[in-house]
C-alpha cells in the first residue's frame, strides 16, 4: 500500500531535510497557519486554517470547501473557503452533494465547459463528515490533474486529515453536551429541595431560597392559585413577611399578570420575545428597585397551580436560557408542591370540611342546582328501582340472500366484454360477460376442413375398395364431426348469461379486459331481490335468553329511521370470536321486505325477550360480571 503523505503535526514544521532554511516565506505561512489553527475558538476559524493547512498538503489543490451543518437534516453552508473566501466555487456544489448522499469518499472526473469561470478538466475529491453515524458536513478539493495512483493518495490524504474535523464534531458535542448536563443537574437539584420536606410552607421557603441561591437573584417569591387569583406563600430567604404589605401586593399583581396570560413574562421584554403586557412588573420594579423581573407559572398537567416571580438587578437580566430552566423547574416542581399543599392537612379536617360543604349547600340558601339535582336523581333512583321495561337483546346484524348462483366461466379462453359488475340488477338471460370466440372460430374452420379432407380420402378408399382404410377414415370423419360439435357449442356459450332476475353480489370484469379465464371460474354471483335472511351475531351472555318464534326488529344502517320486523327461526350452536368476545348466529325471516333492501346490508337487530325491571336490565351485566369474577376468586 501507498505510504500517505499527509504532514498534520501538532506544531510548525521544521526545515525538510535538504530543504530551505526555517526562516524562508513558506515555513513562515506553515508555522502561521499551525498557530492559527492551534489557537482556532469558533468552529469557521478552526476549518478555516484546517483547509488552509490540508491545501498545502495536497499539491495541486486549485480551490477547496467545507460545509457544515445540522447533523443529518443540514442545511450544508460553506464555513471554510481556499485559497479566497470571494471567490465563488459553486462548481464544487454537484459533487458536494453526491458525497452527502452516498456517504462516502468519491473521485470525481469533472470536463468543464468555462461556465464556473474555469475551463479544461479537473478532479473534484470530496469526502463527508460522519461522526457517530451522522452527518455533519463534507469536504471538497478541487485538484488538478494527474495520474489514478496519485489520486487514490489525494482521497487518502483527505481520509486521514478529516480525522481533525472530527475531532472538531466531538468537541463541540462535548462542550454542548457539558451545558446540557449542567443546567439538567441544576433542575434536579432545585427540585429535589422541596422534596426532602413533610410540611408545604416548610418545602416552599427551601425551594424557592434554594432557587434564588442557584440562579443569583435577590429575592424569588412563590404564590399559589386559589380562586382564580394568586396568593403569594413563600418568599425566599424570609421565614415570614407580611402578606398584605406593598411589596407583597406588588409581587401578586405581577403573578396575577402572568397567571391572566397563561405564559411565562420576562421584564424588561427582549427585542425577540412575544409581547406582553407587563404592567404589574413594571410597577413591581419601581417598588422593588429590581432591574429584570421574571414570572414563571408552576403546572400540574393542564392547569396552572402556582407562580414564581425572579427578581435580579438590571445588569443581570434573565436571558433565554435561564428562562427555559425556570420553566423546567416550574414544570417538575409544580405537582411535587401541590401535592404537598393537598396534603398538608389532617385527613378528617379534609373530610368534615367536605362534607360540611356539600351539606351546607344543600341545606342552606341558594345552590338552587344542586337541591335539584339531588332530588332528581333521589327520584330517578326510585323509578328505576320500581318500574319496568321491555328487556330486548342486541346484536349486530347482517342481510343475506337466500339463494346465490355463480355465473362461471364455460371454458378457457380470454375476457372480452364486462357487461355487468357488483350492484347492477339484472333480468333473466341478461348478458353478463362476453369471452373472445376468435380462437374457437378457428377451431371450428380447422375441423371442418379436416372433416371434409376425411370424407375425400374416404371416397378415395372406397374407389379403391380398400375397406379397411375406409372405416380408418369414416372414424376420422366422426371424430372431426364430434370435435367440430363441441367448438359450435362453446360458440353458443361465449355469453354468460344471468340464470335469474336479481341483483349482482359479486363480481367485476370491466377492469380485466383480456384476462385470461379458466373453466369452471367464478365470474358473478347473483342474488334474487324477494327473499333475504337476516343474521344475527348474539353475545354469549344473551344467547341463552333468546328462543325461536321471539319477534324483533332491525334498523338498518341505510335508513335507521324504519325499522323492519323480524322473527326468530334458527338458533345455531356454533360461536365465532370477534374483537375478543364470542357470538353466536342466530337466523331470523323478515316479515316484509321493502323493494329497497340489498345482500349486505348492515344494521342492529333487537329481540324482545320479555318485562324486566329497569334497574335489572341496566345492571344485569355488570352484576353477571362481579359475580363470575367472584366465582373465579373463589377457593
Amino acid at each position: 500500500m501507498e505510504r500517505m503523505n499527509l504532514n498534520l503535526r501538532t506544531g510548525p514544521p521544521g526545515p525538510e531535510p535538504g530543504g530551505a532554511a526555517s526562516g524562508t516565506p513558506a515555513t513562515d505561512a506553515d508555522r502561521a497557519l499551525w498557530a492559527q489553527f492551534t489557537e482556532a475558538s469558533t468552529p469557521e476559524a478552526f476549518c478555516r486554517s484546517w483547509l488552509a493547512l490540508q491545501c498545502r498538503v495536497i499539491e495541486g489543490v486549485v480551490g477547496g470547501l467545507v460545509l457544515l451543518g445540522s447533523p443529518d437534516r443540514g442545511p450544508f453552508s460553506p464555513v471554510a473557503v481556499w485559497p479566497d473566501p470571494r471567490r465563488s466555487l459553486k462548481h464544487l456544489t454537484p459533487s458536494a452533494e453526491r458525497a452527502l448522499a452516498e456517504r462516502r469518499g468519491l473521485l470525481l472526473h469533472q470536463a468543464q465547459n468555462g461556465d464556473a469561470g474555469v475551463s479544461g478538466e479537473r478532479y473534484d475529491v470530496a469526502y463527508p463528515i460522519e461522526v457517530a453515524g451522522r452527518l455533519h458536513g463534507v469536504v471538497v478539493l478541487e485538484v488538478s490533474p494527474r495520474p489514478e495512483r496519485e489520486l487514490q493518495i489525494v482521497l487518502r490524504q483527505l481520509h486521514w486529515g478529516a480525522a481533525w474535523l472530527e475531532v472538531l464534531v466531538r468537541r463541540e458535542q462535548a462542550a454542548t453536551d457539558a451545558a446540557t448536563q449542567t443546567r439538567l443537574q441544576t433542575v434536579l437539584d432545585l427540585v429535589a429541595t422541596p422534596a426532602g420536606e413533610d410540611r408545604f410552607y416548610a418545602a416552599a421557603t427551601a425551594f424557592v431560597t434554594a432557587l434564588a441561591t442557584r440562579l443569583d437573584c435577590d429575592r424569588v417569591s412563590l404564590g399559589v392559585v386559589q380562586g382564580g387569583r394568586v396568593h403569594v406563600r413563600a418568599v425566599s430567604h424570609s421565614a415570614a413577611f407580611g402578606k398584605h404589605t406593598n411589596l407583597i401586593r406588588a409581587i401578586g399583581s405581577a403573578m396575577d399578570e402572568a397567571l391572566d396570560q397563561q405564559a411565562p413574562i420576562v421584564f424588561p421584554a427582549p427585542a425577540a420575545g412575544a409581547i406582553r403586557v407587563t404592567r404589574a412588573h413594571t410597577e413591581l420594579a419601581r417598588q422593588a428597585g429590581a432591574g429584570a423581573i421574571c414570572s414563571v407559572p408552576l403546572s400540574d398537567g393542564d392547569r396552572i397551580v402556582g407562580l414564581l416571580t425572579l427578581e435580579r438587578p438590571a445588569e443581570r437580566p434573565f436571558d433565554t436560557t435561564t428562562v427555559e430552566m425556570c420553566e423546567a423547574v416550574g414544570a417538575l416542581a409544580g405537582p411535587l408542591l401541590e401535592l404537598k399543599r393537598r396534603d398538608d392537612r389532617w385527613l378528617f379536617a379534609k373530610a368534615a370540611e367536605a362534607g360540611r360543604t356539600q351539606l351546607a349547600h344543600l341545606l342552606g340558601p341558594r345552590h338552587v342546582a344542586l337541591k335539584l339535582s339531588v332530588l332528581a336523581l333521589a327520584g330517578i333512583i326510585t323509578f328505576v328501582a320500581l318500574a319496568q321495561g321491555d328487556y330486548r337483546v342486541t346484536a349486530k346484524t347482517v342481510l343475506e340472500p337466500t339463494v346465490r348462483r355463480a355465473a362461471v366461466a364455460p371454458f378457457t379462453g380470454f375476457i372480452a366484454e364486462g357487461k355487468a359488475r357488483a350492484g347492477d340488477r339484472v333480468r333473466t338471460g341478461q348478458v353478463l360477460a362476453v369471452l373472445d370466440d376468435r380462437d374457437l372460430r378457428l377451431e371450428r374452420l380447422k375441423w371442418l376442413s379436416q372433416e371434409d379432407q376425411f370424407q375425400k380420402q374416404a371416397q378415395q378408399a372406397l374407389a379403391t375398395r380398400n375397406a379397411a382404410q375406409v372405416e380408418i377414415l369414416r372414424a376420422q370423419v366422426e371424430q372431426a364431426r364430434a370435435q367440430l360439435a363441441l367448438v359450435t357449442e362453446q360458440l353458443a356459450r361465449t355469453q354468460v348469461v344471468a340464470p335469474f332476475a336479481g341483483i349482482v353480489v359479486e363480481g367485476d370484469l370491466s377492469q380485466k379486459l383480456g384476462a385470461p379465464v379458466e373453466r369452471g371460474q367464478v365470474l358473478f354471483e347473483v342474488a334474487p331481490l324477494e327473499k333475504y335472511r337476516v343474521i344475527l351475531q348474539v353475545d354469549e351472555r344473551d344467547v341463552a335468553d333468546v328462543a325461536l318464534g321471539q319477534r324483533g326488529h332491525l334498523a338498518l344502517a341505510a335508513f335507521p329511521s324504519e325499522p323492519l320486523p323480524v322473527t326468530v327461526e334458527q338458533l345455531t350452536p356454533v360461536s365465532t370470536a370477534q374483537e375478543g368476545r364470542n357470538y353466536f348466529r342466530v337466523e331470523a325471516r323478515l316479515d316484509a321486505s321493502p323493494e329497497r333492501l340489498r345482500p349486505g346490508m348492515e344494521g342492529v337487530s333487537k329481540v324482545e325477550i320479555g318485562r324486566r325491571r329497569l334497574i335489572w336490565i341496566w345492571t344485569h351485566e355488570v352484576i353477571d360480571w362481579v359475580r363470575l369474577a367472584l366465582w373465579r376468586w373463589m377457593p
